[in-house]
């Protein structure tokens, strides 16, 4: 009855934040003591409709795309089939990146384009949504600027390392990067190396509508509740394309805390995983595909995702081994920590009285 009456209260709070937002979907799983426990699933897939959101939900993950990401590359520096400091353009292929007066002392590495110091700057109204009648962009295309999704050249703007600037186009070059270093699609590198480990049966790329074919797939909603045009979908696989699970990222994010004790399913070191949630080139919140906050057994981990018709945001603390996913589909407009996820954040009693994670 006590359990009962706990879930009934959670339930009724969720509730009343979703109708205040207007979200019609939420899903919540946390970490706790080395293991995962959802939390709840509330509301529904599609507003107007009665299919109930279940641990089976799959939402658009978008930026947190990028945490999958790093974990990938960092298990290829360990297999020696990439490096993190050396001039990505010793093993890129397909395209190199354009050397200018910016790259004369430095060059991009991938722990740089890891870390959005890379010196690289997204054009703008680029790395938008998929448009049927463009279908999805070639990579290489897409870097030379010659597809509707990246009208200008990918080029340095600021000597790498210089500053930090948030960038998808950094993330595109990595997928190439990996696709170079391996011979095989990117996506196949992941389910190889990610997916299939870890058993993540609900997790996938999506680039196109017809990639969507699980009946478990959430519509996404614009800040009034409102279904958005069919389903949001970004073709950037590394950068913005992961569609998954609560339970799925939960899974993700204690990987990485099992590898700082050494004990990763996927053979990633304590060491490598230590320099993924280490500050880079002075940048106290920067990692590698994570944000950082806080110090100690304060000390947080974080990756935050935005797109058109979701967002969501997945948080650990591994020095104390607890750690939450939240995931959503509605996109209210306004930064997480000022939405629905904020108020989970800063209602959950393990991460209670943490300052607010970075925007990107």
């Amino acid at each position: 009855m006590e359990v009962f009456k706990k879930e009934y209260g959670v339930w009724k709070l969720y509730r009343q934040h979703m109708d205040y937002y207007y979200v019609p979907g939420l899903s919540v799983a946390l970490i706790e003591k080395g293991q995962i426990s959802p939390i709840g699933h509330y509301g529904v897939l599609q507003t107007g409709t009665t299919k109930r959101v279940t641990e089976n939900t799959i939402f658009s993950a978008c930026s947190i795309s990028k945490f999958l990401t790093s974990l990938v590359a960092i298990k290829l520096t360990q297999l020696g089939l990439l490096d993190m400091d050396e001039d990505v353009n010793i093993k890129l292929k397909s395209w190199k990146v354009p050397e200018n007066e910016c790259t004369k002392m430095k060059k991009v590495t991938l722990r740089n384009l890891l870390s959005h110091q890379s010196g690289i700057l997204d054009p703008k109204h680029s790395f938008t949504e998929f448009e049927s009648s463009l279908g999805p962009p070639s990579m290489v295309y897409l870097l030379e600027g010659k597809t509707p999704y990246c009208k200008e050249p990918v080029k340095v703007k600021y000597e790498p390392e210089s500053a930090f600037h948030y960038s998808d186009a950094g993330l595109c070059i990595i997928q190439m990067l990996i696709e170079d270093g391996t011979e095989k699609p990117f996506m196949q590198v992941v389910k190889e190396l990610v997916f299939e480990p870890l058993k993540l049966e609900n997790s996938s790329f999506v680039t196109k509508p017809s990639d969507i074919e699980n009946k478990n797939f959430s519509c996404g909603h614009n800040k009034y509740g409102e279904v958005v045009t069919g389903y949001p979908i970004y073709p950037y696989p590394a950068a913005s394309g992961l569609w998954t699970t609560t339970t799925d990222l939960a899974r993700l994010v204690l990987e990485l805390m099992n590898a700082l004790k050494g004990e990763s399913e996927i053979g990633i070191s304590a060491s490598n995983a230590k320099g993924m949630i280490s500050p880079q080139r002075g940048k106290s919140w920067s990692g590698l595909g994570v944000f950082l906050n806080g110090e100690g057994t304060e000390f947080e981990i974080s990756s935050l995702g935005w797109g058109v018709g979701f967002q969501c945001m997945m948080v650990a603390f591994p020095h104390r081994d607890t750690g939450a996913v939240i995931m959503t589909n509605a996109e209210l407009g306004v930064h997480q920590m000022e939405g629905i996820i904020g108020d989970i954040y800063t209602s959950l009693e393990i991460l209670q009285n943490k300052e607010e994670v970075p925007e990107k």
